[in-house]
Order: structure tokens, then sequence, then C-alpha cells
């Protein structure tokens, strides 16, 4: 195959150290599975877009990202840019909306050698990423919500059949993958008309794949489940409020968000962002754990491999997690996760183990 072409864009805080170690972590990867090398465009993107292209999200950047097979995103720091674009949609979702990046797939699974709350932790949560109660995904211009009043507060949800199909379907194809279970998560005793529609179309969905169960629990009741038995979990499936907040508390139980991978994607674009903030107090100090965008980057060559059938892809992205993996298990982390390693020493010790 020729080489994939893959955007990069640093963000905010400590983006420019984490995804150069992503970068450098799939160079390594592709090269001992034997794919050819990656293609890489470095776009600007964050703060430093502001300054250079008078936007958060320059207009080059969308137009060079679309001739891209996928992107690595750094994490923004939208709420320290100055007026008028911390008011305007930030960075991820921009990129969001306007590829229609309808999958926000996050795994967490827990490190042995690390300090996972819950260490048999492996499931994944597949959340709708266009709709739902996010108020700033369901207009096509402005965010919707509005104040009536100055004492009254309104967010508009929507719940639409298409969108509600196709985020199943991710979930459903995913747990094949894994240990053939779907959880819908929802609140449909009481948001019976918009949670209802959710659970109804996602159990609708559940029909054609036969072999694989499916059983569905309210929103509240999952929070508990999961303190309780995370490891009884596969893959969950939820509209993209709750999908954000389950999966932080899951990134939590299986460790740490600082090593919570994600993707977005539809059905021919992929984005590649760690779920945790840029943490600007750390910025710059060789600090930041990059375990989350390294994670991230291989989900994106999984999703390549998956996408084209590209074995040697797919080969990279276990590489990537085993070393990942291994490295942690030996007892190099960085501070977060108690050790002493830098930024850069970790992404060492993964490059090196990448290759055995």
């Amino acid at each position: 195959m020729t080489p994939y072409r893959l955007g990069v864009m640093l963000g905010d805080g400590i983006g420019p150290e984490i995804v150069p170690a992503a970068v450098r972590v799939v160079d390594a990867a592709l090269a001992a599975a034997g794919a050819p090398p990656v293609q890489w465009q470095e776009l600007p993107l964050g703060a430093t877009a502001i300054g250079t292209h008078g936007s958060a999200v320059p207009d080059t950047t969308l137009t060079a990202l679309a001739d891209t097979d996928g992107w690595l995103l750094g994490p923004h720091d939208s709420a320290a840019y100055p007026e008028p674009y911390r008011s305007q949609l930030n960075p991820s979702g921009a990129l969001r909306r306007h590829f229609d990046l309808y999958a926000n797939v996050r795994p967490s699974r827990a490190f042995e050698g690390g300090h996972a709350i819950a260490p048999r932790t492996d499931l994944v949560v597949v959340r709708e990423n266009t709709e739902g109660f996010y108020a700033d995904r369901n207009t096509h211009a402005g965010t919707g919500e509005y104040m009536p009043t100055p004492d009254v507060a309104i967010a508009m949800g929507v719940f639409t059949r298409s969108a509600v199909e196709r985020i199943a379907r991710t979930a459903f194809e995913l747990a094949r993958r894994r240990r053939c279970r779907v959880t819908v998560v929802h609140k449909a005793n009481v948001l019976q008309l918009s949670s209802g529609l959710f659970k109804r179309v996602c159990l609708e969905v559940a029909e054609a794949y036969p072999d694989v169960t499916v059983d569905d629990v309210h929103i509240d009741a999952m929070t508990v489940h999961l303190l309780r038995r995370a490891a009884d979990f596969d893959v969950l499936v939820a509209e993209n409020m709750f999908g954000d907040i389950l999966s932080d508390l899951t990134g939590e139980l299986a460790g740490s968000l600082g090593t919570a991978p994600s993707i977005n994607a539809s059905d021919d674009r992929c984005m590649a962002q760690a779920a945790h903030g840029s943490a600007p107090d750390i910025a710059g100090r060789g600090l930041a754990n990059p375990v989350a965008m390294i994670l991230s980057a291989a989900m994106l060559l999984d999703w390549l491999g998956t996408r084209h059938g590209d074995e040697r892809a797919a080969d990279a992205a276990v590489r990537v997690d085993d070393a990942v993996r291994a490295a942690v298990r030996a007892g190099v982390s960085t501070r977060d996760l108690g050790g002493s390693a830098s930024t850069e020493e970790f992404t060492d010790a993964v490059v090196a183990r990448v290759g055995r």
C-alpha cells in the first residue's frame, strides 16, 4: 500500500510534548511491522494558530485535513483563549462537526503495574458524538442554548433515528472484535421520548447481530455497576453526554485519565485524541504522561488497518499497545503514575520495546 498521509496538530499546553512522542512511536511500530513510513503533515491549530492565522481552526487546516487519511490532535486549552475565540466552538468540537465524526470510541483497560481502582477493567465506551444532550452539537447555527429571560436557561437535546442507528452499528461491530457483548446505557424510564428512542433503536439494530449479547441499563445504575463490577462489561453505547461522563469514570477506574485514549471517527475519517486536557500547569517541563496520546495513535492505526484491510497497520497498532504496557509493567512510568520517567524517557522505553 502507499504510505498513509496523516495530519499532526500539536495543540496547546502539553500537546507539543505528547503528540511528537506519539509520532515517534507510530514511526517505530510501522517500521517494525514492515509498513511504509507515514507522510506526516503538521498543521496549525489552537492558541498558536490564533496568533498566526486569526483562528483556532484555520480554513487551511480544514482543507489540508480533508486530503489526509486521519490525524493526531493534541489537547487544547480553549478556556484560556482570548475572546471571541473563547466563546466559539472549541477546536475538537469544530473538527468533529466539520467532518461529522459521529463515533467517539474510548477504551478503558487497566495496566499491570499501574494504579487501577478496578484492575480487571477492560471495556470500551462508544459515545454518540453529534447530538444528544450537548446543545452545541444540535443546531446548524448557534449553540442550542438560549435564555428567554435572564433567569431562565434552556438547552436543546436532539435524538434522531439515523444518528442512533449508526452509533449502534459501530458498537455492535466493535463488540464482534471483542467479547461480543453490548450494553445500551439510557434513561428511558424518565426521558421516555428522547432516551427512549435511543434505547429502542439500539435494540432494533441488535437484531442484526444475533451473535452479540445485548442488555440495557439506566445511566444512574450504570455508575454503580461500574464501581462494583467493571470487569463484567465489554462495550457500552450511550448518547453524547452520558458517554462523556461514563468514559471519564471508566478511565479513572482503569488507572488515570492520563492513560485514557480515544478516537473520533466517521465512515471515512478518524481523529486520534487523548481523553484528557492540556495540563498547562506542567507544560514544557517534561512531566507529561504521553500514554493516552500514544494509545490514541495506536487506535488510529487499528482503524486504518480495519478500514483498508491493512494487516501491517493492524500489527503496528498491537505493537504500540503491547510496548506501552510492557514499559509500565517494567516499572517505567511518569510521575502521575508513581514513576520518575520524563515524557522523553518514557517514550524512549516504548520505542525500544515496539520491535520486540
